[in-house]
């Protein structure tokens, strides 16, 4: 029997306190539950696995609940199919249900793009890990939680630098799949108090005015360079002392990216874009809000690049595209990227005994009996994940009709 804790007691929980704390310290409540799960293996019983996006498209009018419920019944259907018996049936469909209700509470949503929960009776298991984003919405019961997801998703995100400043001052922020950690604030010395010129009372003199009007708009100008120069240089040392996987630029107005000019040239590539945050007020929450809408314009930008190199290794033995071509190629461990169309469900079958996926029944000739899955393409990510490829859900629009339900570049050419 296996027990909910990498310690000694029963049951793992997570603190959930209000929205700033919880940001602050996911980081370090979530990744001992990532871990003991990640380790987990397969149980005797079945655990319910549950990955959920929540972008803003999903929220509205709690379109990711009719998703879930979806979901939730197919899943019944299949354990049904597979002669599960009635007590385990009863048993996962309570864990099912208790799904359904922590997610029918907005405020168990979070913040971010994405959550997973992880649901064992038997185990005494229940835990919801908030996420940046996730791949797809997707729902398994199996004998192992498929947590490769969380844990790959908390390398792939790595550590954003965020700054967020105005002529004064810069609070600076490490963002990372799992929290916010808030760095020392930066404020500028010496500063000039801004507003309109005004000439000292009762100086006369021609050309007094003018003069003096410049040099306090000089002034300015130079006390924000040192400052933005100060940003950039705090920027670096904080990169210096971890790696980074980007930089947020954010301010209130037209100046939010005057930081970039300074940055190193090493930190410069790194910019993922600018987002609009007010200093004095930002929470850690609303940095995580920012950081990843810029992050997801980013990633949008990259996708037709992406596809536009795995349609030129089309046809070379470098690329396939199709859900059965990549199901082969992923039996075969060839997958270096996988590509996938989120919009796509399919159902199919696992090979019982070369556990190879397949959309064709008679496909299983001679590597056992065809056991159903719900769908395919969700195994594939999971398939993927466990052989250690890189998951690419396209979003694009454009870019996605130009994949096939899946794709995939190849790390080898079979012979």
């Amino acid at each position: 029997m296996h027990t909910a804790n990498p310690s000694s007691s029963k049951r793992l929980t997570v603190s959930r306190g209000g929205p700033a704390a919880s940001a602050v310290g996911h980081a370090t409540a979530l990744q001992p539950i990532v871990d003991w799960l990640t380790n987990l293996g397969i149980s005797e019983h079945w655990v319910v696995s549950c990955y959920l996006k929540l972008e803003p498209r999903d929220r509205s009018r709690g379109k990711y609940l009719i998703k879930l419920k979806n979901r939730i019944k197919e899943q019944v259907r299949w354990l049904e199919q597979r002669g599960v018996t009635r007590n385990e049936r009863d048993t996962v469909e309570r864990d099912l249900e208790r799904i359904r209700e922590y997610l029918e509470h907005p405020g168990n949503l979070g913040e971010g793009q994405g959550i997973a929960l992880f649901a064992c009776e038997p185990l005494n298991l229940f835990e919801a890990i908030p996420l940046p984003s996730v791949f797809r919405s997707r729902l398994s019961v199996d004998h192992s939680p498929l947590i490769r997801e969380a844990a790959a998703l908390n390398d792939e995100f790595g550590r954003v630098l965020c700054a967020v400043y105005d002529r004064t001052t810069a609070r600076l922020f490490a963002v990372t799949a799992f929290g916010v950690e808030e760095l020392p604030t930066l404020t500028a010395s010496d500063t000039t108090r801004s507003g309109r010129f005004h000439g000292p009372s009762g100086v006369a003199g021609p050309g007094f005015g003018a003069a003096g009007e410049h040099r306090y708009h000089q002034r300015i100008r130079e006390e924000k360079q040192r400052h933005y120069a100060h940003i950039a240089q705090r920027l670096f040392d904080a990169a210096r002392e971890q790696a980074v996987r980007g930089v947020v630029l954010a301010g209130m107005g037209a100046d939010a990216d005057a930081v970039e000019p300074h940055l190193h040239p090493y930190l410069a590539t790194q910019v993922l874009g600018t987002a609009k945050l007010n200093p004095k007020t930002a929470t850690p929450a609303e940095v995580m809000k920012a950081v990843l809408a810029v992050r997801r314009r980013s990633e949008r930008q990259l996708e037709a690049g992406y596809v536009d190199a795995l349609h030129e290794r089309l046809g070379t033995g470098w690329a396939v595209n199709g859900v059965e071509p990549v199901l082969k190629s992923l039996a075969h461990g060839q997958v270096r990227t996988l590509f996938v169309d989120p919009t796509v469900e399919q159902a199919g079958f696992r090979c019982e005994r070369s556990g190879r996926l397949t959309t064709d029944a008679d496909a299983c000739d001679g590597e056992g009996d065809p056991e159903a899955v719900p769908d395919v393409v969700d195994e594939a990510i999971e398939e993927a994940l466990r052989q250690g490829s890189t998951v690419e859900v396209v979003e694009d629009d454009a870019a996605r009709n130009r994949v096939d339900g899946l794709a995939a570049v190849l790390r080898f050419k079979m012979s």
